[in-house]
């Protein structure tokens, strides 16, 4: 049985509305004033939490220039060094707890992703209701006891890892503490490729360790987000900006809110899509089944003749003998008169 998590007051699983986590990261560009607009065009795009990074340069990495911390490879940020680019992308820790008022007054739910354990301490303060573990940061291990030990429910991507790295992550977090998990399919490239995310991994990533599973998505647009959904995600994180236009390190792969609201749109209208287990006819199914194929008389027939291929035919609509009894009532002789277009019933045929 796959577990659930309870975030405030949402349950997010298997059999409830996927939760939608709006991304703000670093699309603030150190305006806390615009950081408020991205959380208020949250709320209005249908988003179901806010969340942002709680880090600082020198928490993730440091500032050197070497070859091992200068970025290449073909990302968005070829050239600079890692201290450089968090040092632009962080967002303020005094203004979290701010947010996270504006956020809960607009109703949405307000966490974030620790970097480090004194993160974890400053987010726990907060009591904010659930931790998130960046992909990169799965490897962590010291981190994920340092998370798991708040006793909260924990969110963890899992781009880059392997399936061992995976196992050994859920269980770090097991053991230390965490009973409530939920890890979501992500691809590690910004913006990533549809043909990278691989969504079938969402059924057996659930499968593997009962937990809920979602998908932190780099891809441009929201078909991919959607897709995930129709096959059994729980949870979808996606990147948010007021507008692409606006410089910055995320802001090339996020939605803009017009897009969001879009993405939210077509999630909903895909679960009710989905439905359940049903054989049962709609009320509105119901309308059509007299439009359905039956028995009718295809040409006049007199009283006594008998009905034949080419005077009984099954053709629409359904107003007639259901079409099962076509054997039947071939060779039997009309009771009465019959013109053209009569549905054929029993008391018009002879049983005899």
């Amino acid at each position: 049985m796959i577990s659930e998590l309870h975030i405030g007051s949402r349950r997010v699983g298997p059999g409830h509305p996927a939760y939608i986590i709006a991304e703000l990261s670093a699309n603030h560009g150190q305006d806390f004033d615009q950081a408020v607009r991205i959380v208020r065009a949250m709320a209005a795009a249908g988003a179901d939490a806010v969340k942002v990074q709680t880090y600082t340069a020198d928490t993730l990495t440091i500032a050197c220039d070497n070859e091992f911390f200068r970025i290449g490879g073909g990302t968005l940020w070829d050239g600079r060094t890692l201290h450089d680019l968090y040092q632009e992308a962080f967002m303020p820790w005094d203004w979290q707890p701010k947010l996270q008022a504006v956020a809960n007054e607009l109703g949405l739910d307000f966490f974030s992703t620790p970097f480090d354990a004194s993160a974890v301490d400053f987010l726990d303060a907060m009591n904010v209701p659930v931790h998130k573990v960046a992909s990169f940061e799965l490897v962590d291990l010291p981190l994920l006891r340092k998370i798991a030990a708040t006793r909260k429910p924990v969110i963890a991507s899992t781009g880059m890892a392997t399936q061992e790295e995976i196992a050994e992550a859920v269980k770090t977090l097991r053991d230390g503490g965490c009973t409530q998990l939920a890890l979501l399919k992500c691809t590690s490239a910004y913006p990533a490729l549809p043909e990278e995310m691989h969504l079938r991994t969402i059924a057996d990533l659930c499968a593997r360790f009962g937990v809920p599973v979602g998908l932190s998505d780099h891809t441009m647009g929201h078909t991919v987000p959607v897709a995930a959904v129709a096959l059994g995600a729980c949870i979808v994180e996606k990147h948010f900006t007021l507008s692409r236009a606006t410089p910055g390190p995320d802001s090339t792969f996020s939605l803009e809110p017009d897009e969001f609201a879009a993405m939210v749109a077509a999630i909903r209208t895909t679960e009710k899509a989905l439905g359940r287990v049903n054989y049962e006819v709609s009320a509105n199914e119901a309308k059509s089944r007299q439009f359905r194929r039956s028995l009718f008389v295809v040409a006049d027939v007199k009283a006594g003749e008998p009905f034949t291929a080419q005077n009984v035919r099954s053709i629409r609509p359904g107003h007639g003998l259901h079409t099962r009894h076509l054997a039947e009532v071939l060779g039997k002789k009309a009771a009465r008169d019959l013109k053209l277009g009569t549905p054929l019933s029993w008391d018009l045929i002879h049983r005899a």
